[in-house]
């Protein structure tokens, strides 16, 4: 039976990565120009003219170990002067043609009135890029307010997957709403609203285009921090993040950055950038690009800045100051984030003294969206979440009892 169940996982997960037909192979570009304003480049950045092919890739092995190195400058930046709440009426930004249906119907609710508008957390990225529409941060806000009524003070980042539209995950937003936790769903680095023109998917996000890519993650990791400081505005106090495949490592990254991020719930977890496109069935079209000129391991050390193994070290550190609560999701059978990476990440959390948990899904990355596993997966995400936070507020309950005490220990010194 279990051999028959793989064989079906492993045929319905196929069938949903070959879904889509607009997946382009586009040639390998460097993008040595998106170098130029990165801390450990500042603007002084070679030709790509000039260079081979073993120069072009020295230079970013070299950039790369500079940036995991001093990682806190590369992901450092300045509180956007801008943040303002929008309301209008959400849309789907279909990814596909399969969404046009969805797509009318929802077009149908806004011309009949019977579609609500939504809030939405707007501000200028810190980083920018040639695209305009891509540095104007968006992110749905989803308020909620706790048993007294009020507004709640704990939040929670959710980033979707790779080339999710904009409807992607606000279910969660919702499942979390019903557990006290307020919710920001962030659009991605060219994602929806954020998606430049030309595009029909999310392609600029990860492409062959190998600096892109990089400063595509360093974008979406400077976002999540600007977020929590809009929450703080907020009169929010405790913080937590929901990553999902792509979002996943970008959450990883933020965290182990980020002290206020002590929830942190990595579904679809993997390891190694180029590992993962390399071997990945969604991917197989950026691979086609890349493999004429680079070798997987060649791939892995340009995309090193952008992997959460680069940075184990620097999240233990920082789970040393802020305690961090983990949950680490992957499906048994995946065919895009590989399960034996999955199980290297759980092995790294194992190893150290963090606090977390590991959920296997008897599912593949794509086969979670479905029924019965969206379910169960959205179960577990939300009861780690509302778990996390409840520990959190009793180790803050048992803590200041404890220093209470101990002051009224202590001896008074009358005036003299």
């Amino acid at each position: 039976m279990r051999k028959l169940y793989e064989k079906l996982m492993y045929r319905w997960e196929t069938r949903l990565t070959t879904l889509d037909n607009n997946r382009v192979v586009r040639p390998l570009e460097w993008g040595i120009e998106w170098t130029r304003n990165w801390p450990q480049v500042n603007g002084n950045y070679p030709g790509v003219r000039d260079l081979e092919t073993a120069e072009v890739l020295r230079y970013f092995q070299e950039v790369n170990a500079a940036i995991v190195h001093d990682s806190d400058r590369f992901f450092g930046y300045e509180r956007p002067p801008d943040f303002e709440l929008e309301e209008r009426l959400p849309q789907l930004f279909s990814t596909n043609e399969r969404q046009r249906k969805q797509e009318m119907k929802l077009e149908r609710a806004a011309q009949s009135g019977k579609l609500e508008p939504a809030q939405f957390l707007r501000f200028t990225s810190p980083v920018r890029t040639p695209h305009p529409e891509n540095d104007r941060v968006n992110a749905r806000w989803f308020p909620a307010k706790d048993r007294l009524g009020n507004p709640s003070r704990k939040a929670v980042i959710v980033l979707p997957q790779w080339n999710a539209d904009a409807f992607s995950h606000n279910s969660l937003c919702e499942v979390m709403n019903r557990y006290g936790v307020s919710a920001l769903r962030l659009s991605k680095p060219y994602h929806d609203i954020r998606r430049p023109a030309e595009l029909k998917r999310s392609d600029y996000a990860v492409s062959a285009n190998i600096a892109r890519t990089i400063d595509a993650c360093r974008q979406a990791v400077i976002d999540i921090r600007c977020c929590l400081d809009w929450l703080q505005f907020q009169g929010c106090k405790q913080f937590g993040i929901l990553g999902t495949s792509l979002g996943s490592c970008y959450a990883f990254i933020a965290s182990a950055h980020d002290s206020r991020l002590q929830v942190n719930a990595f579904n679809h977890a993997s390891t190694y950038f180029g590992d993962v496109v390399w071997t990945g069935q969604s991917t197989r079209h950026i691979r086609a690009a890349l493999e004429s000129v680079l070798t997987r391991e060649q791939l892995r050390s340009v995309w090193a800045a952008i992997s959460p193994p680069s940075y184990a070290e620097k999240f233990k550190q920082m789970d040393a100051v802020t305690r961090k609560k983990v949950l680490v999701m992957y499906a048994k059978y995946d065919l895009t984030f590989l399960p034996e990476f999955s199980r290297q990440v759980v092995e790294m959390f194992e190893n150290s003294a963090i606090d977390y948990k590991s959920i296997a899904m008897p599912c593949g990355h794509y086969t979670l969206g479905e029924t019965p596993y969206k379910y169960m997966a959205g179960w577990n995400l939300g009861h780690f979440i509302y778990r996390a936070f409840k520990s959190l507020d009793e180790g803050t309950f048992w803590r200041e009892k404890a220093a209470s005490a101990c002051a009224s220990r202590i001896p008074t010194v009358p005036n003299p």
